[in-house]
C-alpha cells in the first residue's frame, strides 16, 4: 500500500513540474497601438524600436509584441484594436494621442496603456501613462513646502487643457493664492500680465515718491542723490506673492516670462515655476529668463536612453519612446507579481514601479509619476531632488 501511495505522489508532483514549466514559458502578449502611417509614422517606428530596446534590456523570451497601426485617426485605431481581440491580447500599449481613445470602450475586455498625459474624458478600459497634471503639481507642491513659499499665483493660457490643469491643482492640494488664465496674443498677455502684478500703480508710485522727495525738506544733495537712484527703477511697491506658477510651454512661456520682466517681475526676486519642459535648450540659453524651476524625469536616464538608443539605431528617439520602454517593464514586473490573465486587476491594487522616467505610482486604474525638480540657471540645468 506505502509503495502504491508513494508512487501515487510521484506521479502527482512529476505533474505539477510540467504544469509549472509550462506556465513560466507561457506567452505575454502586449499589443502595441501606434501610427505607422501618416503624418506621425515616424514616431510609431520609434516606439517600436523603443519596445525592442525593453526586449533586450529585460532579456526574456517569453514576451511578444504585435504592433497596429492608428494612423493617427480614432476610426483605424478601433479596427486595429480589435483584431487585438480576436488574438487574445488583453493589455495593449497605446494609443499614443488622447483623440483616438472615444471608440475603445467597445472592446472593454482589453486594457489600454495610453501614452497621452491628459486623464479628463478616458474610456473606462484606457488608462493615461503620461506626465500628467498631478505628477507635475505634486512635485513642485513638494518644491513650494521645502522652500516655505508662502503665496503662489497660478498662471494658465486659455487652451483646451485648462481643465486638466484644474483638475491637478484639487489632486494635488497644492495652495494657490489666486489662479489666472490669460490670453496667449502677445498684447492681450502683455495687458493681463500688467494688470496681474499691479503693474501701473507700482509703477506710477515712482513717480509719486519722486514727487514727494522734491517737495520734501531734505536737503539738496540728499534730495538729488535719492532721485537719481529712484529714476533708476522701473516700480516701486511690493508684490502680494512669493512663487508664480505657469502652466505653459515653448516660445507661449517665454512670452509671459518676458512679460513679467516689463513688469518688472524678476526671476531672482519672485521664483518662477513652470509644468515640465523636458529639458528644452532654448530656455538653458536665455539667461534674462533665469532662474527658472520646473518638474521632469530623471535626466540622467534620459540621457543614457537616448544615447543607448542613438548607438543601436543611428537617430534621436522622441521622449515618448523612454515611456514606452518603461511600460513594457511595468507589464513585466506585474505580470512576475500576479496573473496576467486578470489584467482587471494588475491596476486597481496599490502598487509602484521603478522605471527610467521615475517611480509609477499605480492604482485604482491611475497611474501617477514621481518626479524629479530641476533649475535652470546661468545656463545650467541643476537638479534640487
Amino acid at each position: 500500500m506505502n509503495k502504491i501511495f508513494k508512487k501515487i505522489i510521484y506521479i502527482i508532483s512529476i505533474i505539477c513540474l510540467l504544469y509549472s514549466h509550462v506556465s513560466s514559458e507561457e506567452k505575454i502578449k502586449i499589443g502595441l497601438l501606434v501610427p505607422l502611417t501618416g503624418d506621425d509614422s515616424s514616431l510609431g517606428q520609434s516606439i517600436i524600436k523603443a519596445t525592442k530596446m525593453a526586449l533586450k534590456d529585460i532579456g526574456t523570451d517569453n514576451i511578444e509584441i504585435y504592433p497596429k497601426d492608428t494612423n493617427s485617426n480614432p476610426t483605424q485605431t478601433l479596427s486595429s484594436a480589435s483584431e487585438f481581440k480576436d488574438m487574445g491580447i488583453n493589455i495593449v500599449i497605446g494609443p499614443v494621442f488622447h483623440k483616438n481613445l472615444i471608440y475603445l470602450n467597445e472592446l472593454n475586455n482589453i486594457t489600454f496603456l495610453s501614452l497621452t498625459n491628459k486623464t479628463i474624458n478616458l474610456p473606462k478600459n484606457v488608462i493615461s501613462t503620461g506626465i500628467n497634471a498631478t505628477s507635475q503639481l505634486n512635485t513642485i507642491k513638494k518644491f513650494i513646502e521645502l522652500n516655505k513659499i508662502e503665496k503662489t499665483i497660478f498662471l494658465t493660457p486659455k487652451l483646451d487643457y485648462e481643465v486638466e490643469i484644474k483638475k491637478g491643482i484639487k489632486q494635488s492640494k497644492i495652495k494657490v493664492f489666486k489662479y489666472h488664465v490669460y490670453d496667449t496674443e502677445p498684447t492681450e498677455l502683455t495687458k493681463q500680465i500688467e494688470k496681474i502684478t499691479n503693474y501701473k500703480v507700482r509703477k506710477q508710485n515712482v513717480f509719486d515718491e519722486i514727487k514727494r522727495i522734491e517737495n520734501s525738506d531734505l536737503n539738496e544733495s540728499n534730495k538729488k542723490r535719492r532721485i537719481e537712484k529712484l529714476k533708476k527703477r522701473y516700480t516701486l511697491g511690493n508684490l502680494n506673492f512669493d512663487s508664480i506658477i505657469i502652466s505653459d510651454f515653448d516660445e507661449s512661456l517665454k512670452s509671459v516670462i518676458t512679460s513679467l520682466l516689463y513688469t518688472d517681475v524678476l526671476p531672482k526676486n519672485k521664483y518662477i515655476i513652470s509644468f515640465n519642459q523636458w529639458f528644452n535648450k532654448s530656455l538653458v540659453e536665455e539667461k534674462t529668463l533665469q532662474p527658472l524651476y520646473y518638474p521632469s524625469i530623471n535626466k540622467k536616464n534620459l540621457n543614457e536612453f537616448n544615447n543607448s538608443f542613438y548607438k543601436e539605431y543611428n537617430e534621436q528617439p522622441n521622449h515618448l519612446c523612454l515611456l514606452s520602454y518603461d511600460l513594457i517593464g511595468l507589464i513585466y514586473y506585474l505580470s512576475i507579481k500576479n496573473n496576467i490573465s486578470e489584467i482587471d486587476n494588475l491596476f486597481k491594487v496599490k502598487n509602484s514601479f521603478k522605471g527610467k522616467i521615475g517611480i509609477f505610482d499605480i492604482e485604482n486604474n491611475k497611474i501617477n509619476h514621481r518626479l524629479s525638480f530641476y533649475q535652470i540657471d546661468q545656463n545650467k540645468i541643476k537638479e534640487i531632488f
